[in-house]
């Protein structure tokens, strides 16, 4: 057997039931493999987990823009909307959140197994723009205005409670949830004591409590 040869570590059954041995691959098919011990050279056969892996095409979205990367999904796998995996690209390494599977013809489907999907469309929820709407303290609704405040992808708000980003102090009042979130039994958030993370939010409702007139922006 030469240096290149598989190798597996299992148990044993002649000399190491209990524990794993290394084994030389000798030959596979039919859903088992031929494998000899490297310890006492026992030959029996044994059925391997699978180690085939796709590469699929990852597009990833972050503050309006996009890009695309590689990445490798085991075989039997399934895929899933709101899943989250680490992602290894050329610039840095990217929590990303699965927000839609792409299949042959550009069909689209919210779950899949690694050998249907082509392209796995996501975001990078690992720092995130949350889009943030603000009314004035005297609880007037007929100004608003609209800022964008970036925070940890697990950065909590509650309605209820006050936060200062950004150079603006604000108190949550409504908590808009995003379509690829899970865990949430409602899409609107506004109990107080309501709560949800950063990157599962789409849009931020809060009460100024820097000025009570817009003059100040």
């Amino acid at each position: 057997m030469t240096e290149s040869a598989e190798r597996v570590a299992v148990a044993c059954p002649s000399c190491s039931p209990s524990l794993e041995t290394v084994h030389e691959v000798l030959t596979t098919g039919g859903g088992h493999a031929t494998i000899r011990c490297t310890d006492c050279g026992h030959t029996h056969k044994q059925q391997l987990e699978s180690t085939t892996e796709y590469e699929r095409d990852v597009v990833v979205s972050q503050d309006g823009e996009s890009f695309t990367a590689t990445a490798d999904v085991p075989e039997g796998e399934r895929l899933a909307v709101g899943e989250e995996f680490l992602l290894d690209t050329e610039e840095a390494i990217v929590t990303a959140r699965i927000t839609s599977l792409e299949l042959d013809g550009e069909q689209r489907v919210e779950e899949a197994s690694a050998e249907d999907v082509r392209t796995i469309w996501t975001r990078a929820v690992g720092n995130v723009s949350v889009d943030l709407t603000l009314h004035p303290k005297d609880g007037t609704h007929d100004e608003t205005e609209s800022l964008t405040v970036q925070v940890p992808g697990d950065y909590e708000f509650v309605v209820g409670e006050t936060d200062e980003l950004g150079g603006e102090e604000f108190t949550i009042e409504g908590i808009h949830i995003r379509d690829d979130a899970v865990g949430y039994d409602y899409d609107k958030l506004d109990f107080d004591g309501d709560g949800a993370i950063a990157k599962d939010i789409n849009r931020l409702y809060a009460r100024d409590e820097s000025s009570s007139a817009w003059s100040a922006w």
